[in-house]
């Protein structure tokens, strides 16, 4: 039996609910997978990774559930690793498959509610940075892709941490109208300040979920890790 584990940012101030958060859906992973046993651990609670590895063989597979390759993907993440022998997937927001998986989840939304993607407006929920432009290009480059998949009345993305903001973004969507979470886990962002925005711009259509708990993600998932990160992994040594 292989093993992997989900590493995910996690809640510095309050660690523990994140932590439990990301184990609850490393289990539903764990769930679909038959051949890897599937853990996790979050970077904001102490020690919590360097605990989880030490019970691990080498040859472990880490799966950054992150949106880009940004600080703690490229440089906390292999600090917090050491000199330990495990294979550094890369993060979810920028896999090849992410658009199409995404779009075949939108679709399925639009279906369900007897609904055409020509008559609904499409809000990419995203956090962005104040510090990096490249949390708001994955996100963009991801917007771009969806558009060249779909044929939505509108597709905008919007951030919680720079312009333009999910507010403006939403702003004069129709009734028809959905709303993606452009992050990893269901953390305060998506709990907090999204349905705050959202409500600044009085939209009125339905939220889905992050866009890891997307069911045709989840399964993309477990069949990456099946397959113990045989394409586009790297060294933690390196």
């Amino acid at each position: 039996m292989s093993h992997a584990v989900i590493v995910a940012h996690g809640q510095p101030s309050d660690p523990e609910p994140a932590e439990a958060a990301l184990a609850s859906f490393a289990q539903e992973i764990d769930a679909l997978c038959q051949c890897v046993t599937v853990h996790s651990a979050t970077l904001a609670a102490p020690q919590a990774l360097e605990d989880c590895l030490d019970n691990l063989p080498d040859g472990t597979a880490i799966y950054p559930l992150f949106m880009a390759r940004g600080w703690f993907v490229s440089s906390t993440l292999p600090k917090r690793i050491g000199s330990r022998s495990v294979r550094i997937l890369d993060p979810i927001g920028i896999d090849p498959a992410l658009p199409a998986l995404a779009t075949a989840a939108l679709h399925q939304e639009l279906a369900d509610r007897d609904w055409s993607a020509a008559e609904t407006d499409l809000v990419i929920a995203a956090h962005g940075s104040g510090r990096s432009a490249n949390p708001a290009t994955v996100a963009k480059d991801f917007a771009e892709k969806l558009g060249h998949l779909t044929t939505f009345k509108s597709i905008r993305a919007g951030f919680v941490e720079q312009p333009p903001s999910i507010a403006a973004a939403a702003a004069d969507c129709g009734d028809r109208a959905l709303c993606l979470p452009f992050f990893a886990c269901t953390g305060g962002h998506v709990l907090e300040d999204v349905p705050q925005e959202l409500a600044r711009a009085n939209f009125s259509g339905h939220v889905m979920p992050v866009i890891s708990e997307l069911p045709q993600v989840e399964q993309h998932i477990a069949a990456m890790l099946e397959a113990m990160g045989s394409n586009g992994t790297v060294s933690a040594s390196v």
